[in-house]
């Protein structure tokens, strides 16, 4: 709609040319971001503060930053992380520029899949009718594009020797050498909606915190079966992966 409104003559072609040249209205900016942040909190994700871009760098300023503004500020993130409305508005307030991460493990997981096999794996969940919780989309357009989808957690049995966290997936700096589908749980984050990556790109909702969240088991066999389509690979059996919690 946009790109055929941008291309009409006329008045709503001066208009559309008067809209890109207005100032940036900054503060309505911020009372979206901080809705959106505040909607992801009550819906029970915890938050905290994380990097941000600057310019093509991250504002962490480490040299040669592995993640650059999709990692915590903090790294007492886990204990940080929060839902309360108070703390998470005077974060946003004062910190107009950072990106915020959601913990997961405590609350929900998070089924981190490329963009291309989750785009695939959400209209064939949709058309089965199977439910789908909040589903973010990251970073789309630089071809390292990846779908994040938000179930509930596993939980935590209570014989902690049952119970192993993945470190492919909890450490986001070997997403390029592991690029397939990850399983965010204990220990891990991903970042949440709205947020600002290198380039001009961004992490943005495609379905909102409102969607409960579903067992991600109900997810998992098509998500990995379009994984190994796009990727070419035999499709394996789930049944023999050792479960998250």
């Amino acid at each position: 709609m946009g790109a055929e409104f941008g291309s009409r003559s006329g008045g709503q072609g001066r208009i559309s040319q008067w809209l890109r040249r207005r100032p940036k209205d900054t503060s309505a900016d911020d009372r979206a971001r901080e809705d959106l942040l505040l909607a992801a909190a009550a819906a029970g994700l915890p938050l905290a503060p994380a990097a941000y871009p600057s310019g093509y760098r991250c504002s962490c300023d480490r040299i040669g930053c592995p993640t650059p503004a999709r990692h915590p500020v903090s790294f007492a993130w886990q204990t940080q992380s929060t839902t309360d409305r108070g703390q998470i508005e005077r974060w946003a307030r004062h910190q107009p520029q950072a990106n915020f991460i959601t913990a997961t493990g405590m609350v929900h997981d998070v089924l981190d899949v490329p963009l291309d096999a989750g785009l695939e794996a959400l209209e064939r969940l949709l058309a089965a009718g199977i439910d789908v919780g909040p589903v973010a989309e990251s970073g789309g357009s630089n071809g390292h594009g990846r779908l994040l989808f938000f179930t509930a957690t596993r939980g935590t049995p209570e014989d902690e020797d049952e119970w192993w966290p993945c470190e492919l997936d909890c450490h986001p700096e070997t997403m390029d050498e592991h690029p397939g589908l990850r399983w965010h749980c204990r220990g891990s984050y991903v970042l949440v909606p709205p947020a600002r990556l290198p380039g001009d790109l961004e992490v943005r909702w495609l379905r909102g915190p409102e969607h409960p969240l579903p067992d991600p088991l109900t997810l998992l066999a098509t998500l990995t079966d379009e994984c190994a389509r796009v990727a070419g690979e035999p499709q394996q059996d789930i049944a023999a992966w050792p479960l998250r919690g």
